[in-house]
């Protein structure tokens, strides 16, 4: 039997963060205050995700970070991995 309590905590975990990439995404086109708390949690939080990929694309140098939308490519990809694997147990 699935335990749907983790399988609805595993999507809402990778819902959350995408949410986060989003809006750091967006705080990108605008001038913040780079020293707010929040923006700097935000930025502790994402950029473990963001960073290694922005590293594998670097030498692509194609002029924009797609890194975000990898990012949620492949978070997607991740999270519907692991709720397959636990509606097979």
């Amino acid at each position: 039997m699935p335990n749907y309590f983790l399988i609805s905590l595993i999507s809402n975990v990778f819902q959350i963060i995408n949410i986060l990439i989003i809006i750091r995404v967006l705080l990108s086109w605008f001038n913040y205050n780079a020293q707010n708390q929040y923006i700097r949690l935000l930025y502790k939080i994402t950029e473990p995700i963001l960073a290694p990929i922005r590293n594998l694309l670097s030498s692509f140098n194609i002029g924009i970070d797609i890194s975000p939308l990898i990012a949620i490519f492949a978070l997607s990809f991740i999270r519907n991995f692991l709720i397959r694997l636990l509606l097979q147990i």
